[in-house]
Formats: C-alpha cells, sequence, structure tokens
C-alpha cells in the first residue's frame, strides 16, 4: 500500500498520539508499505509553528528520515489538481493534499470528515 499521511496524522504518529487509530497506527508501522509526506505538510507545520499555533518538530526532514517516511513534493500537476477540485475544503493545505494523493494514486490517511468529500482513497486516522 502507499501512504500519504496528512500533518494531522503526521504529528499524531510523531508524538505517538493516542488519537492516531489502530488500523491507521499499523498501516503507517508495516514494513511493506510506502509512507508519504507531502511538502505541503512540512510547510503547515512550519507556518503554524512559527504564528504560535502549534507546538511541532523543528526537524521535520529528520523526522521523515528516522521513519523512513518518503518526501514528496509539491509539483505543477499537483498544484493545478487542487486548483480545480469542489470547493468542499476550504484548507489549501488539505486540498494539496487531495490533489497529490489522487495524482500519484496514494491513499491518504487523514481525520478529516470533510476529505471524504473528495474522490481519494482514503483510511481514516482515527481508526
Amino acid at each position: 500500500m502507499r501512504l500519504l499521511l496528512d500533518t494531522s496524522t503526521l504529528l499524531w504518529w510523531l508524538d505517538g498520539d493516542p488519537k492516531l487509530g489502530a488500523a491507521a497506527r499499523a498501516a503507517i508501522a508495516t514494513p511493506e508499505n510506502e509512507v508519504f509526506v507531502s511538502s505541503a505538510s512540512a510547510w503547515e507545520i512550519s507556518v503554524k509553528r512559527t504564528s504560535g499555533k502549534l507546538d511541532a518538530p523543528f526537524d521535520i526532514a529528520g523526522a521523515l528520515e528516522r521513519n523512513y517516511f518518503i518526501e514528496l513534493p509539491i509539483e505543477i500537476a499537483h498544484a493545478i489538481t487542487a486548483g480545480e477540485l469542489p470547493p468542499h475544503h476550504k484548507d489549501p493545505f488539505d486540498r494539496m493534499l487531495v490533489a497529490q494523493a489522487q495524482t500519484e494514486d496514494l491513499t491518504l490517511v487523514a481525520g478529516d470528515a470533510e476529505i471524504a468529500k473528495y474522490d481519494v482513497e482514503l483510511l481514516d486516522a482515527r481508526e
């Protein structure tokens, strides 16, 4: 399975937060699965940390490396797809993650009910 973690899921994983459900935790921990993290998540963490809205790790790149997660850069195709999505969700970071999951044929691991409105393979992070 090829997974794309949304920002909350990534932070729950890194913090060992019990909000991350057993099924999602098992999928992320399965060595055969490829786990991707978008550069949009690093951007979101940085923006929210700088504004004081989030207490999060400073070394996101190191955290990805230690967990064997694969960095997913934002490409032009992702940006175009994100811009063309129906307006179910207003958060531009989440819209980018949906676009990347669609474009790259990834299962998005997220706990946001609004994301389920999109045509995207979804694994509920709370399960």
